[in-house]
């Protein structure tokens, strides 16, 4: 392999994945470690880092890193930029990497209401870098799921909804991890789910006890429990979120199943969207970091 002209490095919670890049834009190489910010104390990023490139690294190489890498519990904590700010904030943080020559892409914040993202103006940036004088709002699934208003190449606004994690704690550690075990779906469940969230969200409570009492006294099926229950937090989540969307272009960038779902979900409120592969828009983004590093 010729050597890489850069290496672009997107550093999540749970893992990492880093490309040997051209000047170009062509991928060389890719690799994926499961050293993620989570299991990593400070001292550890570089080694790791090392570690994942040892084939691709050579003497003056830059490196652009985007996501947890720079939170207060990742390798150093890079600034935020504050809304409304370009979709591709200036300024990188550069950590004590020794010879490895580390770039790290700023997050971006919010005052009021508070919110921070990292990882996500990345995936933004990459998405507007594909998408000329593109406006709306940008749908980010995932743990931490994010509405984001751009307009003009700028974030406005954005809010996060901790969906994922309120899906994770439910099915795994209340009464509901009996009735929701599996991995079958009934998506008319799911669609039946997202219309009660959104019609009577504030009776969401009520409505996921339910579920249990379903399955002890009507026989409700494990599948149809935890699409319904998926289905009813998106639910209440796009009743929140719907300053954001109504009557918006939106983008879903995110993994394809969970992408697939809120795409879905948004079509039963008759609200077209276009879903968005994570891992082309991240390097997309990485790439503009990039050439603006090269200025």
């Amino acid at each position: 392999m010729h050597k890489p002209d850069w290496i672009a490095v997107d550093w999540g919670t749970s893992n990492m994945r880093a490309w040997a890049m051209s000047d170009s834009g062509t991928i060389l190489a890719d690799v994926t470690s499961d050293k993620g910010m989570g299991s990593l104390t400070p001292d550890g990023f570089a080694p790791a880092l090392r570690e994942a490139i040892a084939g691709w690294h050579h003497e003056g190489v830059p490196i652009i890193a985007c996501g947890m890498v720079g939170a207060r519990q990742g390798w150093i904590e890079a600034p935020y930029a504050a809304v409304p700010c370009a979709a591709s904030p200036e300024g990188f943080t550069k950590p004590d990497a020794g010879d490895l020559d580390v770039h790290i892409i700023a997050g971006v914040m919010q005052t009021d209401p508070a919110d921070v993202m990292r990882g996500e103006e990345t995936q933004i940036a990459g998405f507007l870098a594909r998408n000329k004088n593109w406006d709306g709002v940008i749908c980010l699934p995932g743990t931490h799921t994010k509405w984001v208003h751009v307009s003009a190449d700028e974030i406005v606004s954005f809010q996060t909804y901790m969906t994922g994690d309120l899906f994770a704690a439910i099915s795994g550690h209340t009464v509901l991890r009996h009735s929701v075990s599996g991995d079958d779906w009934d998506a008319d469940a799911f669609d039946a789910g997202v219309a009660d969230g959104m019609a009577r969200p504030e009776r969401i409570a009520a409505r996921l006890f339910s579920l249990r009492a379903e399955g002890l006294l009507n026989g409700m099926t494990n599948a149809t429990a935890r699409a319904r229950l998926s289905g009813l937090l998106i639910g209440a989540e796009l009743a929140g979120a719907k300053p954001y969307w109504l009557g918006q272009q939106i983008a879903v960038i995110g993994a394809g199943g969970l992408s697939a779902l809120y795409v879905r979900a948004l079509q039963t409120q008759f609200a077209p969207a276009t879903q968005v592969k994570a891992d082309a828009i991240t390097l997309a983004g990485l790439s503009a970091a990039y050439r603006r590093l090269k200025g």
